[in-house]
């Protein structure tokens, strides 16, 4: 499968979805067949037929027939994919019968990050499609006060440094009419009033406008700030972390463009300790960890070099820095997978590449919200 037939299935106005091209192209869609939902949100039943609801749905929009052709293409494969991951998180109450997939949106992001990462998709197309996928229900419920600790007008600001919001709210009501439920009505009022909500606070169709840098990675982070207000930043050290896939060209990229800075590394430190990957991290952890704080206490600029793969590995070494005052460049190296693949087998390492491929499941791109600056290098 390659990106040519992926862009082929987004039929142009007026054309029909070939369902059969698109369940050959993602056969997890043909898991969808057997997977249950439930019926209280779902009367449609199966994954599937709900799938193609909201394809059909999306595709009758007027909204999504004035679309530039590279939107539909994005927009038009959120919906095919939106729920790829719910045959993997069902989950049935034994007791009551009760079906749920949690977690359903995250996963179906990283799903459909590998396979169209496999399938040669431009970057940002693949991750605007991600994006979206990954939050496709959020303005179902996000003008709720407070939901999780975030005001609504939190989540359309972060959100529209993620992606594009008008898409985003496109998928949502597609997602919604393309279904049997009891409360239709009330989330499409809801998808409105987020639409509306966006419109007023500047971000739709365009990231909302912050003093500067740090006054926005701050607010993210979840400082007491108004956008419009720059923060006062106190002195810390210049800080680049790197992120990337192992054999993505993260220590090529140092050596090349910082040559001078000290590199915090968990490879260095393993080296350091004499320890094989996967023999007791913990160590290797507090070693690199110890050596950052030193840099960190003098000011000193410096890389921090490791995969940083997931949001929760990034926050660890990004709560740490921000402690410490650093302004935070946050690079994201990437390859295709013959190519880690042909380098990981190469070099010398301790981890073999179905290792590095049991990775895969864990990756998630960097957000733009994670630092001062976020950078996306996707060409050799």
């Amino acid at each position: 499968m390659n990106w040519t037939i992926l862009q082929a299935l987004a039929p142009l106005p007026g054309a029909q979805p070939d369902f059969k091209a698109c369940l050959a192209a993602f056969p997890a869609l043909e898991l969808a067949k057997t997977t249950p939902q439930d019926p209280t949100y779902h009367g449609e039943g199966d994954v599937l037929t709900h799938t193609i609801m909201v394809v059909e749905a999306l595709l009758t929009s007027e909204a999504y027939q004035a679309l530039p052709r590279d939107q539909q293409v994005t927009v038009f494969l959120a919906a095919l994919l939106h729920d790829i991951a719910k045959h993997s998180t069902t989950v049935v109450d034994p007791v009551t019968g009760k079906i749920g997939q949690p977690g359903h949106s995250r996963k179906g992001a990283v799903d459909a990050r590998i396979a169209l990462w496999d399938a040669g998709a431009p970057f940002p197309i693949r991750e605007a499609i991600c994006r979206l996928i990954a939050t496709h229900q959020v303005p179902f419920y996000a003008l709720e006060d407070n939901r999780k600790g975030k005001t609504p007008e939190f989540i359309v600001r972060e959100l529209s440094w993620h992606l594009d919001v008008p898409l985003l709210a496109m998928l949502a009501e597609a997602d919604m009419r393309g279904r049997i439920c009891p409360d239709k009505q009330k989330v499409l009022d809801n998808i409105e009033l987020f639409r509306e909500l966006a419109q007023e606070e500047g971000c739709y169709g365009q990231p909302r406008s912050f003093a500067d840098s740090h006054t926005a990675v701050s607010y993210f982070r979840g400082a007491d700030v108004h956008p419009d207000y720059p923060l006062f930043q106190e002195a810390g050290s210049s800080v680049i972390v790197m992120s990337g896939l192992p054999a993505s060209g993260k220590d090529t990229w140092v050596a090349k463009h910082h040559p001078g800075l000290p590199v915090v590394s968990f490879d260095d430190a393993r080296e350091e300790l004499g320890l094989r990957h996967g023999k007791n991290e913990g160590m290797v952890a507090h070693h690199a960890i110890d050596k950052a704080k030193s840099l960190l206490r003098e000011h000193t600029p410096f890389v921090w070099n490791a995969t940083h793969l997931s949001p929760q590995m990034r926050d660890k070494t990004l709560d740490l820095l921000f402690a410490y005052h650093a302004k935070v460049r946050l690079v994201y190296l990437e390859r295709p997978r013959t190519e880690l693949l042909h380098r990981n087998h190469r070099r010398d390492t301790s981890l073999s590449n179905k290792a590095l491929e049991g990775m895969l499941f864990k990756w998630e791109v960097p957000l733009p919200t994670e630092a001062h600056q976020v950078e996306y290098i996707t060409e050799a």
